[in-house]
């Protein structure tokens, strides 16, 4: 009997804990191809489409990607963490298939010159990861080139909080909102200041994110959302002497 009652209170538990809100689970694995960028130390992958600028200060170092058109989804994926592995190329793919991690933090440009299959590597609609060098590495032999991956979206797992970057001038704000655990990827946000209500940033482009509302002054609270519908709020985490240029943490996933 409490033995029975042991295996019972078990499977609640377990039942309990996978229904915990604000976990995200990922994705199922799919194929694609990945190529590099960027040399040795990945300085040319600095910057990107996705605005965030030193991938290094940032906390993203080399474990980044380029995404093709069919992953990018316009700049909404930047964010987004994914594992890969190396598959069924056993001259170039390292032993045991081993995983990386990576953030999408930049774009993979089609090459309409170059059909998909030699050259087009990211034109749509193939999914392909353009690689920091120092990642590839770490799954394939240099001389390959391009591989085959199997990948699949991961938790992004990130050290404190969601950071904000306020940037812009009196009438115009744009943040830059990096370090996102969780989904990784924001798609809708929002910023309040102490004089008004919850008012919607418009992402400008990758994730940085627009109002047009005088904020100077007020303290501030931020508002966001993943692509997997988890909502995150930071309420008054800048002061009202905040200035253009500083950076902010705020609550994590």
């Amino acid at each position: 009997m409490a033995l029975s009652y042991i295996l019972i209170l078990t499977s609640v538990l377990t039942s309990v804990n996978a229904l915990v809100p604000g976990v995200y689970t990922g994705g199922p694995w799919e194929t694609a191809h990945a190529t590099f960028y960027g040399g040795k130390d990945a300085s040319g992958t600095m910057g990107g489409a996705c605005g965030y600028g030193n991938l290094y200060s940032q906390g993203y170092g080399v474990n980044t990607a380029a995404l093709s058109t069919a992953l990018f989804n316009n700049g909404l994926s930047c964010g987004a963490c994914f594992e890969l592995k190396c598959v069924d190329d056993p001259k170039w793919c390292h032993p045991g298939s081993p995983s990386i991690f990576i953030t999408a933090t930049n774009f993979c440009p089609p090459n309409f010159e170059q059909p998909g299959d030699n050259g087009g590597w990211c034109n749509p609609p193939r999914a392909h990861f353009d690689l920091s060098m120092p990642m590839f590495l770490k799954i394939a032999e240099y001389r390959a080139g391009i591989v085959p991956v199997s990948y699949r979206r991961v938790p992004c797992r990130k050290q404190g909080g969601i950071r904000f970057t306020i940037n812009g001038f009196r009438y115009y704000n744009l943040v830059l909102i990096t370090n996102v655990a969780g989904a990784g990827d924001i798609t809708q946000a929002w910023v309040k200041g102490s004089k008004t209500d919850w008012m919607s940033l418009k992402r400008n482009w990758g994730q940085n994110w627009q109002s047009d509302e005088v904020l100077i002054g007020q303290s501030l609270s931020f508002k966001v959302t993943t692509s997997d519908g988890r909502t995150s709020i930071s309420e008054n985490i800048v002061p009202s002497n905040w200035q253009f240029g500083q950076t902010f943490s705020g609550n994590n996933f």
